[in-house]
């Protein structure tokens, strides 16, 4: 097979793809073995969501699809077509410069810690905050069982969600 028709061949498998990131649309021809996350950062310059572990067990590169959280690491850019996409970039109010109550209380409670794992914590945490607005301790615990915190201070970042979770229910809305 000659260079030529080695490009060609690759260029045939492109799949265009739309999706809607943080409330923009965004179109484009990708490999159908690119990862999400990938696309993310490389494609739209979505830099918040880091590549953890690549494998699935760490949780860093968690975002919202359809309103799922899910760790983009599993999942193919070809998958999110149509879809939308929520980041840690997206989940701000851009217009009054407010932090989502969630953002908000890691800060306040010192669940940032290295910060690594944060993205993926806060993505993680609004989806168990959406589904169980009073989580207990043990909820809480359980709910982020699937991000970890190369730190080990589970503490505070509990405490958070915890503390946004008051905040929430107290009408401060999402």
């Amino acid at each position: 097979m000659s260079p030529s028709s080695c490009t060609a061949r690759l260029e045939k498998t492109l799949v265009a793809i739309n999706v809607n990131v943080d409330g923009r649309s965004a179109s484009h021809d990708v490999e159908p073995r690119l990862l999400l996350v990938h696309y993310l950062r490389d494609v739209l310059g979505k830099g918040g969501t880091p590549v953890g572990c690549d494998t699935s067990n760490c949780g860093a590169c968690t975002v919202s699809l359809n309103g799922q959280s899910v760790k983009s690491c599993t999942v193919l850019a070809v998958q999110a077509d149509g879809a939308d996409v929520l980041t840690i970039e997206g989940l701000a109010d851009t217009v009054d410069s407010d932090l989502h109550p969630v953002q908000e209380a890691f800060r306040e409670c010192h669940g940032l810690q290295c910060g690594y794992c944060t993205p993926g914590m806060i993505m993680a945490s609004v989806d168990l905050l959406k589904e169980n607005p009073n989580p207990s301790e043990a909820e809480i615990r359980e709910g982020l069982e699937g991000n970890l915190c190369r730190c080990t201070g589970y503490h505070n970042i509990v405490r958070a969600v915890q503390t946004a979770a008051a905040a929430m229910g107290s009408g401060v809305t999402a």
